[in-house]
């Protein structure tokens, strides 16, 4: 037996044992009464009992123990041309003052904070903020437009919103405080209080009442110690896209989320404290949560907050140099990231222009990556490349390749084998575990490791309904895949309406909302289709209203405004076709699977429940004036 497999076999005979175990690199104000609790299964509660708090588990601990001087935060801005690094010392300074300013307008353990913000600094000390005064901190991705934004407002219901002036997006600079005002004069919510980073690139004009300038309320603020809070209690809400186009607020709790998180830097990231860790994502997402904010520094390490792109900022050699100057062993990204550079510098040549000796490994993540681009990241880094799949419910990876325990080989096109603590199966249309290499839903048996999420903010009937009903005893993850003889899993797409656009998972639910709110749609669809560079992309399919005269195109261009408007550029929905009728069964349901494979050229069978199969020719002639069902 290698030692994954005692591993991972230990980790479901013995959760309790295991994790107890992973649970001593943390430190603890009280210690836990029980390591794992069924009571109201299926939320599970880890650490019950237990007293801690994250910041001082990522900083003051730290600080304290010797690591003072070390860098705790690499912040590398090309867009603006700014490179600075923040010690431990330094950054406790900064987060302890920060508690301060949010005391000052109200904010107590167990708040609600939204920080709306650019790839910058003072984004991590504000989340590190909350978690220090025991609130509760929601972080919005800074490209959701202003409704996007008010809908989480009114869910998470924040005392305060941290937002800043601008962020900056390759050349272009994008004003956040219009956005956020627009979105605080939609929210039913009125949070009692904005505190604006002003960056030099835009001066937000601010509102007096609410508004406050972040650097001179910090400059008064006084430090605030750590306030212990429950091991079960929230850390943050981080919302995700629904099926029915309403955002689910995913709640992380502290004591699990950082048991697991840390154990992850060592035994499958590799990082060693001392060392440093790049996830080339935005604190918006998950990622950016697990290993930006957080998992470096409460594991010692040394974290990278990047403010640009990997090409274009300035070209394809973007991630090579801040990987060479900043001696960076691991790189963490998704492969929408690869695919763009390979398409850039297809021989890699740019590569050779650093030195890259220190660089051990690769990790993609957050979309599923194609063999070509994981074969071009091995034959040009020659280092281990590891696809792993996690969501956002899960926190950190269900599966991969652990390169701290065992490097297994690896199978193009298979996210490897399941990680400690994670269940696995593939379940039938009856419910039951489908044989071995049959494709069914993914699912994990229950509990799911520690650093899962615990519930839907304020909606524990929406989680059950959402996750555990279908399947009881199993969380159902809306992926779809199988799992062949030697254990590894193969995840092919989601079961539901939601796409992932460059690791970005967006509902088609909510993009067709918007379609369907212009004056001149009867009715629409919205799908995701394959494409080269980002893994997916919506195409919006439009029937309008009866006695519309209007110039089908200019409609369209509306649709696209709409949606960039009300859902942001992240949507990434830059295409859409006017069809006379969409194919739906007898029942009145839209057969979007079927209309996917037709836009992506892949073999179909006519559903035996279609109203009227010639509607699929016409939807295939349609798709072909926007380049898609090549061979339809």
């Amino acid at each position: 037996m290698s030692s994954y497999d005692s591993i991972h076999r230990r980790s479901l005979a013995d959760p309790v044992g295991f994790w107890g175990e992973a649970a001593a690199e943390i430190d603890w104000f009280k210690p836990w009464d029980k390591v794992v609790d069924d009571s109201r299964a299926p939320f599970y509660r880890w650490f019950v009992g237990g007293e801690l708090n994250v910041c001082y588990n990522a900083l003051d601990r730290h600080v304290a123990g010797g690591r003072a001087d070390q860098a705790a935060l690499i912040y590398d801005s090309p867009v603006t041309g700014t490179i600075k690094t923040f010690t431990y010392r330094e950054m406790l300074d900064l987060v302890a003052r920060f508690p301060g300013v949010l005391r000052k307008l109200g904010v107590n353990k167990g708040d609600r904070v939204i920080v709306y913000m650019p790839m910058v600094p003072q984004a991590v000390v504000a989340m590190l903020a909350c978690a220090r005064l025991g609130a509760i901190h929601s972080v919005v991705f800074g490209g959701f437009a202003p409704q996007e934004l008010a809908t989480r407002v009114n869910d998470a219901t924040p005392k305060v919103v941290v937002s800043a002036s601008c962020g900056i997006e390759g050349a272009k600079v994008l004003p956040y405080k219009p956005l956020l005002d627009a979105a605080l004069d939609m929210a039913a919510h009125k949070p009692a209080a904005c505190v604006i980073l002003q960056r030099p690139q835009v001066a937000a004009t601010l509102i007096p009442g609410r508004d406050h300038d972040w650097d001179e309320l910090a400059a008064g603020a006084s430090p605030v110690d750590c306030v212990p809070v429950a091991a079960t209690d929230p850390l943050y809400i981080l919302y995700t896209s629904g099926t029915t186009g309403q955002p689910k607020g995913i709640v992380r709790d502290n004591g699990g989320s950082s048991v697991a998180t840390q154990w992850t830097m060592r035994h499958f990231y590799t990082v060693q404290p001392g060392e440093t860790m790049w996830a080339a994502s935005d604190v918006g997402w998950q990622v950016g949560h697990s290993y930006i904010a957080y998992g470096p520094m409460l594991h010692g390490a040394t974290a990278t907050l990047y403010e640009g792109k990997p090409v274009g900022t300035p070209d394809a050699g973007a991630f090579w140099r801040v990987i060479s100057q900043h001696r960076i062993p691991v790189l963490f990204t998704a492969p929408t990231a690869f695919r763009a550079i390979k398409r850039e510098d297809p021989d890699g040549t740019l590569i050779e222009k650093y030195d890259l000796s220190h660089f051990r490994a690769l990790f993609l993540a957050g979309e599923r990556c194609d063999p070509d681009t994981l074969k071009w990241a091995e034959d040009h880094l020659k280092v281990p490349v590891i696809d792993h799949w996690w969501q956002t419910e899960t926190g950190w990876a269900i599966a991969g390749i652990p390169l701290g325990i065992e490097r297994l080989p690896v199978k193009y096109g298979s996210t490897s084998k399941p990680m400690p603590g994670w269940n696995v199966q593939v379940l039938g249309a009856d419910g039951q575990p489908a044989a071995t290499g049959t494709e069914g839903a993914l699912a994990m048996k229950l509990p799911m490791a520690p650093g899962a999420f615990t519930t839907l903010w304020n909606a524990d009937q929406r989680c059950r309904d959402a996750y555990y009903e279908e399947n009881p005893g199993y969380y159902t993850t809306g992926d779809s895949g199988f799992i062949d003889e030697d254990g590894y899993i193969f995840v092919m797409g989601r079961v539901d309406d939601v796409i992932n656009v460059a690791g970005h998972r967006l509902s088609t639910g909510a993009m067709e909302e918007v379609l369907s709110s212009h004056q001149d749609v009867a009715e629409c669809a919205v799908i995701g289709v394959t494409d080269e560079m980002k893994g997916q992309l919506p195409l919006g399919f439009i029937v309008l209203k009866s006695g519309v005269e209007r110039p089908e195109e200019a409609i369209v261009q509306e649709v696209i405004a709409m949606v960039r408007e009300r859902i942001g550029p992240v949507a990434a929905f830059k295409t859409a076709v006017v069809v006379n009728r969409l194919p739906k069964t007898r029942s009145g349901k839209i057969l979007r699977g079927t209309m996917h494979k037709i836009a992506d050229s892949v073999e179909y069978k006519v559903p035996a429940t279609i109203d009227d199969p010639a509607i699929l020719d016409e939807i295939g002639a349609a798709l072909k004036t926007v380049g898609y069902a090549r061979k339809a």
